[in-house]
């Protein structure tokens, strides 16, 4: 029977095929309208055939064509329509696994265009036509930390000077996260590296404004967002794509060596702030002591100085009227005047006054006699009767 060189899979290999049935469709009749479908199951199983046959080749086998497997005289796997389809749909499968990808929805993709930035992409399918177009996918809402100090690192990165010239030992954790990708993989070259190095280079540049005993006390805080502040600008200058979330400041105390040494004279400070203290409370409470009997006095002396003032201006007006009195009758005035002084200098004292009538001169009165101590006697003895 002559052969059929059309067949569904095409003819190859030897024009004198054998008759083992193995693969050469130009050996077997056409199908008719009516004959049985049975013929379809050995196609298929002849093509499973040429698979492993040229898989064999491909692995380092021989030839095919004692085996039934379509081969060529020289002993070469046979390439036929079939093979080159199921190529096909497989590097079809293989680019599409390669150029369909997915974004998390925590996640952002950039893609190259041979190796230029083309665009960026947000969660979902994405599709980049691979090998002409790649990408990368970064995560852009997962905070990153790097660490940095000596119990950290493992190295002297915390120890740093103060501005009164005292090394303090300082750990620190700076968390991060990317908000621009673009500028993430384009305007650094190692990002981790360089945001550590920003922020040791920015606390070093704090501390060395400040004092020992205040960072280790009290500005904590202080020094916390304003290291996050320095390290964001500078970031930003670099175009980094990178946001600082938070800086935490965990520790701060002296170096390892001289730390017994620093808290004997913490305590020592403590005492001599204590007794500072109360030497204050001492001092303001003698102050005010004080203040309080310096206003006293100003008030008696105020009070001194308007009765002085008042009393002279009594006295002044006074001696005003007398002289108006005594420019208009001054024999009046002047005896008035001589009654009233007599009667305030006697008035407080006690005169007996001795009748010398009869011209004796009194030579009949004893030269002494206490009438002033019998005067006394007698009223002492009145009042008590």
């Amino acid at each position: 029977m002559a052969g059929n060189n059309g067949g569904p899979w095409g003819g190859g290999g030897n024009n004198g095929g054998g008759n083992n049935g193995g693969g050469d469709d130009r050996n077997r009749p056409p199908r008719r309208p009516g004959q049985d479908n049975n013929p379809q199951i050995p196609e298929i199983d002849d093509l499973v055939n040429k698979g492993r046959e040229q898989l064999r080749v491909l692995m380092g086998g021989g030839g095919g064509g004692q085996n039934g497997s379509g081969g060529s005289g020289k002993g070469g796997p046979a390439i036929t329509r079939g093979t080159l389809g199921l190529g096909a749909i497989a590097a079809v499968v293989l680019w599409g696994m390669a150029s369909f990808y997915t974004v998390a929805p925590e996640e952002q993709s950039v893609e190259l265009f041979l190796g230029e930035y083309m665009s960026t992409n947000g969660p979902g399918l994405n599709f980049a036509p691979w090998p002409l177009v790649t990408r990368e996918v970064l995560a852009v809402t997962t905070e990153r930390n790097i660490e940095i100090g000596t119990s950290r690192a493992g190295s002297d990165a915390g120890l740093m000077l103060t501005g009164d010239e005292n090394i303090v030992d300082i750990d620190f954790q700076v968390v991060w996260n990317i908000t621009d990708p673009r500028e993430y993989l384009f305007n650094l070259a190692d990002p981790p590296l360089t945001i550590e190095a920003v922020a040791e280079s920015a606390m070093r540049e704090i501390i060395a404004q400040s004092e020992l005993a205040p960072i280790l006390n009290r500005d904590r805080g202080a020094i916390a967002d304003r290291l996050q502040l320095d390290i964001q600008n500078t970031l930003d200058s670099y175009q980094s794509g990178v946001n600082i979330v938070r800086v935490n400041f965990d520790k701060a105390d002296p170096p390892e060596p001289v730390i017994a040494a620093f808290r004997e004279v913490q305590d020592a400070e403590q005492e001599r702030d204590r007794l500072q203290n109360r030497a204050d409370a001492y001092a303001n409470e003698q102050l005010a002591l004080a203040r309080g009997e310096a206003a006293q006095l100003l008030e008696q002396a105020e009070g001194y100085r308007a009765r002085v003032v008042n009393e002279a201006l009594g006295e002044a007006s006074r001696f005003s009227s007398v002289l108006e009195e005594y420019q208009s009758a001054p024999e009046v005035t002047r005896k008035r005047i001589y009654l009233e002084t007599m009667e305030n200098v006697l008035g407080g004292i006690d005169i007996i006054l001795l009748d010398d009538t009869n011209g004796s001169g009194g030579q009949g009165v004893v030269p002494y006699l206490p009438l002033n101590e019998l005067r006394s006697n007698t009223n002492n003895s009145g009042r008590s009767n």
